[in-house]
């Protein structure tokens, strides 16, 4: 009886239909995170949008007096009333990675979803970085694009950044710009100017305040640490003293029409002729630098007391700070040579 002859890989082939295999499982177990993380995120939009509305933020500064005045109940206002926006991936976690890369994929959001998209601004990002992801998403061109970003900023048109509130949005999947640049709008009046009364405008101006939250978004892990930071930016504004944040220099060449948003800080950097420079120029920069989380607004009014003016993060993120020079050197040499 004739029998089909069985294939007889040699070695190398036999590695490479394995390695495939194994590619291809890892490809479908990346697409189905990648579907319930989708999931997820519609789930957690429609959850937010029909939150009420919460109260004003608690200030925990006066740079009338220059003086940081602690208040207690900041964590636990953060606990109950501030909305768990997301935040960018962390930088040591692969799963965070992996679905950040995920939510921005408009391959992935056609296959799971039929009607809706899913978009999200993370903690940090540049309006740029946000009108391109979305561009990315819903197919819009150059034109369309534009127009997104200029109604957003229309909205507030002393804030070009800073307004673009991190969060998960749903929308249809061929909104158009005007749509999807109303949600923002009314995000950022629902989570931002709401909980700003006139009374603490009058302390700190909300440009002012988005501004040390957009450095704080980008200088800081966590919650803590955006409170520990805000206080040595404090103090430095107290002191007159320049802010010396590489941040503000990668926002200077992330605005140069090539290369990366935010780009490795270089000591030359320090030199760029720039008003966001903050190692030539004293005070805080002209506007945000970044859109940043309420989280992050909460912490920049509500600085942790300290003493320090430095500040250095050792490999893993541990943050060790100094109220002097010669203290700040001493931290550099131990965590960081």
């Amino acid at each position: 009886m004739w029998q089909t002859p069985l294939i007889n890989l040699s070695r190398p082939w036999r590695f490479f239909v394995r390695g495939l295999f194994v590619v291809l499982v890892l490809l479908m177990t990346v697409a189905s995170v990648g579907v319930v993380s989708l999931l997820q995120n519609i789930e957690f939009a429609v959850h937010t949008v029909t939150e009420p509305d919460r109260p004003p933020f608690p200030l925990g500064v006066d740079p009338a007096a220059e003086a940081i005045i602690e208040q207690p109940e900041v964590d636990s206002f953060r606990e109950v009333f501030v909305a768990q926006s997301p935040r960018q991936p962390v930088k040591n976690n692969w799963f965070d990675r992996v679905v950040g890369v995920l939510a921005q994929s408009a391959w992935l959001q056609n296959l799971a979803l039929s009607s809706s998209r899913v978009l999200v601004v993370y903690a940090g990002e540049r309006h740029e970085e946000v009108a391109a992801n979305f561009a990315g998403i819903l197919h819009w061109d150059a034109a369309e694009k534009a127009q997104f970003i200029s109604l957003v900023q229309e909205a507030q048109p002393d804030l070009p950044e800073g307004t673009f509130l991190p969060g998960k949005y749903v929308v249809a999947k061929d909104a158009d710009p005007s749509t999807v640049a109303q949600m923002l709008i009314d995000g950022f009046a629902r989570e931002v100017q709401q909980r700003y009364p006139s009374n603490i405008e009058a302390v700190v101006p909300l440009n002012e305040a988005l501004t040390i939250a957009s450095l704080l978004e980008r200088e800081a892990y966590d919650f803590t640490d955006m409170r520990e930071i805000s206080g040595v930016i404090w103090n430095r504004l107290f002191l007159d003293m320049p802010l010396q944040l590489d941040a503000t220099l990668q926002y200077v060449r992330g605005s140069e029409p090539t290369g990366p948003w935010w780009p490795t800080p270089r000591s030359k950097d320090k030199w760029l002729d720039s008003p966001f420079n903050t190692y030539q120029n004293e005070g805080l920069p002209p506007h945000p630098i970044a859109n940043p989380s309420v989280e992050a607004i909460l912490a920049a009014l509500n600085p942790i007391e300290t003493d320090c003016l430095f500040y250095i993060h050792a490999p893993g993120g541990a943050f060790y700070c100094a109220a002097t020079y010669p203290e700040h050197q001493a931290n550099i040499n131990r965590y960081l040579r």
